[in-house]
């Protein structure tokens, strides 16, 4: 401990140098209210940099000095908390925001080119004539083709300024010159309800990637177009959703729920508590719904999850959640930089703490919380989720559930493994040869799939075509053997994934999920209980599954929730 100690002492001294400075230096130019509150410790701060400055042996940059201390001292705090850095804040609230200033499509590397996928309808690109599977050669006269091109330096150049322009060199099928573009960026929304669609008569399904500061809105446009389509369930998926603004997520809830029902509450050692309730004016009050959960939901959607299930309002089927119990509130620095510091707790209605077991400095076995859960079997039985020395609550019904770490699920749907093999993995892991034949095959086949009006008609199409056979002959040119005995057992795993890929490629997520979902385990134990009027929870009620393996096909989740990094949007 002493050891430790001497190594971060120096640390600690410089970091209390450095936010002092900053954060009086930001309160001192903004003219607020904590300037007279940190004098005169903060003249002595100053002072202390001067002399560091003026007199010591080396020359010192205390600006990098502040920014290569402070990342080390939240370190030592909870796992949440961290510091923004200036050029990386803009970046971090744009997925906050629902928003950013860019040219308004989505894109993808492929081979050594930049093919579009989606040209955003009434969006800059839109309005400027570019189209989908347009070929961007050159930006702003500089060359972005080849083997090496960055797709980071890519969206960095795509992104800029509301009002600013950006001139794009483009190649486009059956076009022997190049055409040139001049694109005004505006804003490009970042949409947050990923799909909304009737999945079975009379029942919704909406999928919530994130809770940005627009998903409200788009949200209850989803429900009621939903409603006008003759919905009167819901299933609420929040699968991979890693969470966000926790007032949207309030906002969202409250469509569901009764007047005058605790929500969430938030308490803090300087955080006094703060409960928030429903109104009663929500549009779908009197709907079944069901939210679908798994380890990689977290914060608002385990805030969104708590409140359905302690009001008893509805069931959660899935997996036990991630367990990030923690409020964040973020604090402007001068330079442009931002803390995320944690304030508060929050509690789901019943009391319950869902934030897991941390230590302060040891972020590294927070980390490895979801790996351990899987490594025990708890992605695959309920019984490895040892709830005998988790803190019992009881639902407004008197139902017992459970705090310490995560929602637990009324009914737990294990990870799905059919169809899974080496083989599969190979295909699926970078470089994506499964996503790069789906690109290929969309624009060889541009004029013919662009020609079907809907999605089911392409999916009846791609269902006759030998897509199987032509991928795998496609993944030894890239170096990955056959092997039939592993392709069989994988063949209707892969075979799902080459045409939804297909199928998202010119019906966006609307084609996409439909397919993707239509086997889903989950999804389909959703709509059952639905069909069978057991959405809402009784107090004898006891939750089981009963899905034969061999009636599933395995989804690759990590891959559907990468597909908006893999075709990233500018």
């Amino acid at each position: 401990m002493k050891n430790r100690l001497n190594v971060w002492l120096p640390f600690i001294v410089a970091l209390s140098i450095a936010i002092g400075v900053l954060v009086g230096n930001f309160y001192n130019k903004a003219g607020g209210r904590a300037s007279g509150y940190l004098s005169p410790a903060n003249n002595k701060i100053n002072a202390v940099l001067e002399i560091i400055d003026e007199k010591y042996v080396d020359t010192v940059r205390v600006k990098d000095l502040i920014e290569d201390v402070i990342p080390k001292i939240f370190e030592e705090l909870d796992p949440h908390s961290m510091y923004i850095p200036a050029k990386e804040a803009q970046s971090v609230n744009e997925e906050l925001d629902g928003s950013f200033s860019g040219i308004g499509v989505s894109f993808n590397m492929q081979t050594d080119t930049i093919l579009l996928l989606n040209v955003f309808a009434g969006g800059p690109s839109e309005q400027a004539g570019l189209q989908p599977f347009d070929r961007i050669v050159t930006i702003n006269d500089s060359i972005f083709a080849g083997k090496d091109i960055d797709q980071n330096e890519v969206v960095k150049n795509l992104k800029g300024p509301r009002g600013s322009k950006v001139t794009l060199g483009v190649k486009r099928r059956n076009k022997p010159d190049m055409l040139y573009f001049d694109v005004v960026r505006g804003d490009v929304p970042v949409n947050s309800i990923e799909v909304a669609y009737e999945i079975r008569k009379n029942i919704g399904f909406i999928k919530v990637s994130r809770f940005t500061r627009t998903s409200y809105q788009d949200f209850i446009t989803a429900l009621a177009r939903l409603k006008k389509e003759g919905c009167n369930a819901f299933i609420i998926d929040l699968r991979g959703n890693t969470g966000g603004i926790m007032e949207t997520a309030i906002s969202m809830i409250n469509e569901f729920m009764p007047a005058s029902r605790l929500i969430v509450y938030m308490e803090g050692k300087s955080y006094p508590r703060s409960n928030m309730f429903s109104t009663g004016n929500g549009s779908c009050i009197e709907d079944d719904i069901v939210v679908l959960t798994d380890e990689n939901s977290a914060s608002a959607s385990e805030i969104f999850a708590g409140a359905i299930q302690d009001n008893d309002r509805g069931l959660i089927i899935g997996r036990r959640t991630f367990g990030k119990g923690l409020v964040q509130t973020s604090v402007g620095l001068a330079d442009g930089s931002e803390l995320r510091l944690t304030v508060a707790r929050y509690y789901t209605p019943s009391g319950r703490s869902i934030q897991k077991k941390y230590e302060l400095g040891h972020s590294e076995d927070y980390e490895m919380d979801i790996y351990n859960r899987y490594k025990h079997g708890e992605f695959y039985t309920r019984d490895s989720i040892k709830t005998d020395s988790l803190p019992q609550y009881q639902t407004v019904m008197g139902r017992t559930v459970y705090g310490g770490g995560g929602i637990i699920p009324d009914i737990f749907i294990p990870s799905d493994t059919t169809g899974l093999t080496s083989y599969f993995n190979s295909v699926t892991k970078y470089p994506n040869v499964l996503n790069l034949y789906t690109l290929l095959y969309s624009d060889q086949h541009y004029d013919l799939l662009r020609s079907f009006g809907t999605y089911r008609e392409m999916y009846d199409y791609l269902s006759g075509q030998p897509l199987l056979d032509d991928f795998t002959d496609f993944a030894v040119e890239h170096g990955i053997k056959k092997r039939p005995a592993l392709i069989e057992i994988s063949a209707k795993l892969i075979e799902i994934h080459l045409v939804s890929l297909i199928i998202k490629n010119f019906f966006d997520n609307d084609g996409f999920f439909p397919i993707y979902y239509d086997d889903d385990n989950t999804v389909r134990q959703a709509v059952k209980v639905i069909q069978e009027g057991k959405a809402t929870p009784t107090a004898c009620y006891i939750y089981d599954t009963d899905i034969p393996e061999s009636q599933s096909t395995a989804r690759n989740y990590t891959l559907a929730r990468e597909l908006n990094r893999t075709n990233p949007k500018a």
